[in-house]
């Protein structure tokens, strides 16, 4: 009888997942059985609170456009956030990529009994966050503009002239400062994130949800003092009684501190406050006495040499997919949109906010399913862990159809109500006409993004399903070559042959990766190769896979 048949009989007969030496056997795990009835309860229970976080990351950048965007009259400010923020995200989504197989890890060790085991694996990743920031992020701020300056020739060449605006003038300096604003205090988002992925692996997802809930009204509350100054938010009173008083309280805050306005640079220093509150948080429940006592968070706190190749090891495919998405949607918004809309003989900043607006929307639709997609990676995880591949391909399934229910509903949300969505985040000072090209442009991305929302669902979330069982290597490289097929190649032809349509071009390349991506994950995930793939070992395995020592070990 093979591993994979006793360990299904034994689950079949109701036994309880084994525990590893030195485990505190004082809250056993639930019977398999258990487990098996109550499919959904188990989904809601890791995915809700991971939702939650996902979406609240959303709603906090949501209301950073919404702030941005009441600085001044230019339509501007909320493309210099986006460009400064997706130049920074690009080395951050590498790194998170990477240190985000902590969840898998983590969990595969506790669906085999040895939950004491992941602890290695979070302490590593946090070592491999710190050396890449002081190696890469800080660099890249330092350099960051000479990086903006080089995008800009780029932008000139594929538009076909150079662009010369007050616009852009205005633009390039702001962008600039937000981007090494986040990148300098981008230590505590990379160090918030992959402890975070410690608790989603041994599902304890409340944790990250409170510590994202406080860290965003954190965010929040800065961002009205610095970024306004005593001037407040421009908020009616009567009209508007909540911004109202907040913006009142602020104002007084940002007088007795003598605070000035600092408009979009305000926005980045609030989002490093808002990240800070977010690592302290779960990071302080990790070095609780508690955490210490059941699952042993102290023991292995130096780097070592197994957890951080298994980590390498498993973690490169995701961080190389991720930083390379993130490059490619970044050449997207700041160099393709921007171009086309000046080979099609508009100012470039329409074009730019349109697709930053666009995205915002975006955001709110398919960051659930991230959460979905997060809490996939620890449900699958642990399934594996007991060797349970065919429950791990029943909660996919699952999880699938909530995110395809959701996504599904915001693209009918986004073509019905397009004109309305763009004109809500339109700066409330533009002229009449400034408005109207601006919502004519937006509502074309809301229509390219209705089209692809289901594709995107299936991308998502079978994506986590594939890392939690650690199959990172074929995803990472379809993504790769399908981003830069569609996105950079197809959107620099469509801008060249069909320059008539403007920057729905480049979208109708990006539309066209989403529904080919999700498509061969579908086809990557029903083919199941990601079923024989093994991790760590079954409990009655002597010793720890993937070079965890034994409990109580000092070794490093």
């Amino acid at each position: 009888m093979s591993v994979d048949e006793r360990e299904h009989a034994r689950h079949e007969a109701g036994a309880e997942v084994g525990v590893g030496a030195g485990a505190d056997t004082s809250a056993p795990e639930p019977k398999i059985r258990d487990i098996e009835d109550r499919p959904l309860h188990e989904i809601i229970s890791i995915a809700a609170p991971t939702v939650v976080t996902m979406t609240s990351y959303t709603l906090m950048q949501f209301i950073d456009a919404l702030m941005v965007s009441r600085i001044g009259p230019e339509p501007v400010y909320v493309a210099a956030q986006g460009n400064g923020g997706v130049v920074a995200w690009f080395p951050m989504a590498g790194i998170l990529g990477l240190t985000g197989v902590v969840n898998t890890f983590v969990s595969q060790h506790l669906g085999a009994g040895r939950p004491e085991a992941g602890a290695a694996y979070a302490w590593n990743a946090l070592w491999l966050s710190v050396a890449a920031w002081i190696l890469v992020m800080v660099p890249i701020a330092i350099f960051s503009p000479d990086i903006f300056s080089g995008m800009a020739w780029v932008i000139e060449t594929a538009g076909g002239g150079a662009v010369e605006s007050a616009n852009a003038e205005l633009q390039m300096p702001l962008q600039v400062s937000y981007a090494r604003i986040i990148l300098l205090g981008g230590v505590f988002t990379i160090c918030g994130r992959a402890v975070g992925h410690y608790f989603y692996g041994i599902h304890r997802p409340l944790v990250v949800m409170i510590a994202a809930l406080a860290g965003n009204i954190g965010n929040v509350l800065a961002n009205t003092v610095l970024i306004f100054g005593e001037a407040g938010w421009p908020a009616d009173a009567e009209t508007q009684p909540v911004l109202g008083a907040l913006s009142s309280a602020a104002s007084s805050v940002a007088a007795f501190l003598n605070v000035p306005a600092m408009g979009v640079a305000g926005a980045g220093w609030g989002t490093v406050a808002g990240s800070a509150i977010e690592f302290v948080i779960p990071m302080a429940v990790f070095l609780s006495p508690a955490f210490v006592r059941k699952f042993g968070t102290l023991k292995r706190v130096r780097p070592s040499m197994g957890p951080l190749r298994d980590l390498m090891r498993v973690g490169w495919p995701a961080g190389a997919m991720f930083a390379n998405e993130v490059l490619c949607w970044m050449y997207l918004l700041t160099v393709l949109i921007p171009a086309a809309g000046v080979r099609a003989g508009d100012d470039q900043a329409v074009h730019n906010t349109a697709g930053w607006v666009g995205l915002r929307y975006m955001h709110l639709s398919f960051m659930p399913a991230v959460g979905v997609s997060i809490a996939m990676t620890a449900i699958v995880g642990k399934c594996m862990g007991m060797r349970r591949a065919d429950l791990a391909a029943s909660r996919t399934w699952l999880g699938l159809r909530i995110a395809l229910a959701y996504m599904g509903t915001c693209a009918l949300v986004f073509f019905f109500f397009r004109a309305d969505l763009v004109g809500f985040l339109a700066p409330e000072t533009m002229t009449d006409a400034e408005r109207a090209r601006l919502i004519a442009v937006g509502s074309s991305v809301m229509i390219a993004a209705a089209v692809f929302q289901v594709f995107d669902a299936l991308a998502i979330v079978l994506s986590g399903a594939l890392r939690g069982a650690g199959d990172t290597v074929w995803p990472g490289v379809a993504t790769i070559v399908l981003s830069w097929t569609c996105i950079v190649g197809g959107g620099h032809a469509l801008i060249a042959f069909a320059p008539d349509l403007g920057s729905v071009g480049p979208w109708i390349g990006a539309s066209s990766f989403i529904t080919l991506l999700g498509l061969s994950l579908l086809w990557r995930f029903v083919a199941g190769g990601w079923r024989s793939i093994e991790l760590v070992r079954s409990e009655d395995q002597e010793g720890v896979r993937s070079g965890v020592d034994e409990p109580g070990s000092d070794a490093a």
